[in-house]
């Protein structure tokens, strides 16, 4: 049986190894990933370096999340899921500002923050869910 927690712990889980795979590919090889951001174009010479800052960005999201998860912090790990959602909004937005791809940005970016902000709220649902009925 699929509970709340098992749901919370498998997105938490898909999504630190996700943006995991996003960070460290922007620190290894920038230019292979860089196209499916959604821009249409990016930084080159010294401004380039301006994807190492995702790298880390998004790779230190990913650590966070996981040293959250293995710590058992549930609770804060469901408000930090909350407040990283706004990362990909930003990010959505951005590229909706730039006139970079509209799929890109409701497709990866905007679908990107709903399952993040979802996996927030059933975390934060958690203690609710599994406390006991009321005699």
């Amino acid at each position: 049986m699929i509970t709340t927690r098992r749901l919370a712990t498998a997105l938490s889980l898909l999504g630190a190894a996700f943006i995991l795979y996003i960070g460290i590919s922007y620190l290894i090889s920038p230019e292979s990933i860089a196209p499916g951001f959604g821009l249409p174009e990016w930084p080159t010479g010294d401004a380039a370096a301006f994807m190492n800052l995702k790298g880390i960005r998004d790779t230190a999201c990913g650590i966070l999340v996981l040293v959250l998860l293995v710590l058992g912090q549930r609770f804060a790990l469901g408000v930090v899921m909350l407040v990283v959602a706004l990362i990909p909004i930003g990010d959505m937005t951005t590229v909706l500002a730039y006139d970079g791809s509209t799929a890109t940005a409701f497709g990866v970016h905007g679908l990107t923050a709903l399952l993040v902000g979802l996996t927030g709220l059933l975390l934060l649902r958690e203690p609710a869910a599994s406390a006991p009925a009321p005699a």
